[in-house]
């Protein structure tokens, strides 16, 4: 079932998400589903389970072309339980952001270049991977809804805090 994303200010997106105990759970199973079917509903790239307003350990990770992110790479949705960075490369950048629970807003944020995460897969598998780039960004952005954090938060200076209207015509020209 699709839902509504929980906007900024909303408690749930400054909570410290819970571990998924049961990941073969009915509940579990619900939860992934409605967050696959709200996700399709949207142009975003990734969704952390407390923008539904449940304060779980789930984030799909779906990077496909939009409209908000129209050089974004193919991903297949992938359901990422319980998710862990591993290591991170030394090497930062700042990349364009923007979050379902922030319309209107984008920002330069610096992320991580490559990472290594561990997760559970829907089926209670132990995965292992190695991200880099846009991939590497969205996961660092969903991983942070599940501490607590939104992109705002990493932000360096106000002076990369830019309205969706400035923000694309400053990018139009790269576009």
């Amino acid at each position: 079932m699709k839902h509504d994303i929980a906007q900024l200010g909303a408690k749930v997106l400054r909570q410290t998400a819970n571990v998924v105990a049961d990941i073969g759970s009915i509940d579990a199973r619900q939860l992934i589903e409605d967050m696959l079917s709200t996700l399709a509903s949207t142009q975003g790239v990734g969704l952390a389970a407390p923008q539904i307003g449940v304060s779980k350990q789930v984030i799909v990770v779906a990077s496909r072309p939009t409209s908000r992110y129209p050089k974004a790479p193919f991903m297949e949705p992938t359901i990422m339980i319980n998710p862990l960075f591993v290591n991170s490369s030394d090497a930062q950048e700042k990349g364009w952001e923007g979050c379902l629970s922030i319309p209107g807003i984008r920002a330069l944020v610096p992320r991580y270049k490559y990472i290594s995460v561990q997760y559970a897969n829907e089926q209670g598998f132990h995965v292992e991977l190695e991200l880099n780039g846009f991939i590497a960004r969205v996961f660092q952005h969903e991983y942070d809804h599940l501490i607590g954090k939104v992109f705002l938060d990493r932000v360096e200076s106000n002076l990369d805090v830019f309205s969706e209207v400035e923000y694309l015509k400053l990018t139009e020209v790269a576009f």
